[in-house]
C-alpha cells in the first residue's frame, strides 16, 4: 500500500483516459490529487465536446485492506458499486506506471475486493486481465422489489410492452432480457423506462442479449446513470449467469458487446465468476480542477 502525498491541492490534475472494450473512463491517481467533489467532476469532465468525454470518472486510491481502492462515478454523478471494465484498467494503470510490480493485484471496491491477474505483452505492458468477480447474487430485496428479491425469466411491463428477464446482481443490479433479434431493439427508447422501473428501487442496468448459433451471446447495455455504453463488465457477467440459469449456455460464454468481446466463466469449484478482457490507454492529459 502507498502513503498519501503531503501536498494534495493543485490547480490542475493529470488524468489518463482508458477503456475496456470501449467502456471508457477518466482515471485519476487519488493518492496524488485531491478531488473534493468527484460527483461534480464526473459530470463536468465526462461531457462530450465540452469536457474529456467519457462514461464517468474512476479514482484510484490507497486501501487498508487491498493494494488499491477504486471509486467509480457515472457521468450523471452517481457513484457505482464497481465497474468490471474499469477495474481491469486500474490494473493496467498501476502496473504500467510502476505503482506495483506484481501481476496479481487486489482492488477494494464498494462491491468487495476484486483480484486481478494481469496479462502483459513483450514490452511488459498490460494488455488485459482476468478478474475474480466473486459470486453472483441471485436474491437481493434491496435491489429487486419482489417477495424474495429474486426473478428468473420473470415478466415485466414497461414502454407498453412485456419483457421476460432475469435479475442478477454483481454488487450492482442487472436485468438480462433474451431476445431473438437484438437488431430490432431500440436501446435508447426502451432502456430508460426499464432502468427506472418501480421493480428496481436502486434503478437497474439493462442488458438485451441474443444467443447466436455459434454460442456467442451478442449483448447491448443500457447502464444506469450513464445510458448506452460500448460494454459493461458486470453486465457481461450477469448475462453469462442468466444464460446458464435459463439453459442457454454451460456457464462459459463469450459476450460480444458493441466495443468488443469479454470471456466469462462461472466456475463450479468456487461459484465465482471470472471475467477476462482487454484494457487500453487512449491518451493522457491535464484538466482544471
Amino acid at each position: 500500500m502507498r502513503t498519501l502525498y503531503q501536498n494534495r491541492t493543485m490547480a490542475t490534475i493529470k488524468f489518463t483516459k482508458m477503456h475496456g472494450a470501449g467502456n471508457d473512463y477518466i482515471y485519476v491517481d487519488a493518492q496524488q490529487y485531491d478531488i473534493p467533489d468527484p460527483a461534480a467532476a464526473a459530470v463536468k469532465w465526462s461531457r462530450p465536446h465540452f469536457g474529456v468525454g467519457s462514461d464517468g470518472l474512476i479514482l484510484i486510491g490507497a486501501s487498508e485492506v487491498a493494494d488499491f481502492r477504486m471509486r467509480m462515478y457515472n457521468n450523471d454523478g452517481s457513484e457505482g458499486m464497481m465497474c468490471g471494465n474499469g477495474v481491469r484498467c486500474i490494473g493496467k494503470f498501476v502496473y504500467d506506471k510502476g505503482l506495483t510490480r506484481s501481476k496479481t493485484v487486489s482492488v477494494e471496491t464498494r462491491a468487495g475486493i476484486k483480484i486481478l491477474q494481469l496479462q502483459t505483452d513483450a514490452n511488459d505492458r498490460v494488455t488485459g486481465a482476468t478478474v475474480d468477480m466473486g459470486e453472483p447474487i441471485l436474491s437481493n430485496k434491496e435491489q429487486l422489489y419482489t417477495a424474495d428479491g429474486r426473478m428468473t425469466a420473470g415478466r415485466v411491463e414497461a414502454n407498453g410492452k412485456n419483457y421476460t428477464g432475469t435479475f442478477v446482481s454483481m454488487g450492482n443490479p442487472h436485468f438480462v432480457i433474451f431476445v431473438d433479434d437484438i437488431g430490432a431493439i431500440d436501446l435508447a427508447g426502451e432502456g430508460p423506462a426499464l432502468e427506472c422501473h418501480p421493480l428496481f428501487p436502486q434503478k437497474c442496468n439493462i442488458e438485451f442479449a441474443e444467443v447466436r448459433e455459434n454460442g456467442i451471446i451478442r449483448t447491448r447495455v443500457w447502464e444506469r446513470g450513464t445510458g448506452i455504453t460500448m460494454a459493461c463488465g458486470t453486465g457481461a457477467c450477469a448475462t453469462a449467469v442468466a444464460a446458464k440459469l435459463n439453459g442457454r449456455s454451460n456457464g462459459q460464454s463469450i459476450i460480444a458487446m458493441d466495443g468488443g468481446d469479454l470471456t466469462i466463466e462461472w466456475r463450479v469449484t468456487d461459484n465465482h465468476i471470472y471475467m477476462t478482457g482487454p484494457a487500453a490507454t487512449a491518451f493522457e492529459g491535464e484538466i482544471e480542477l
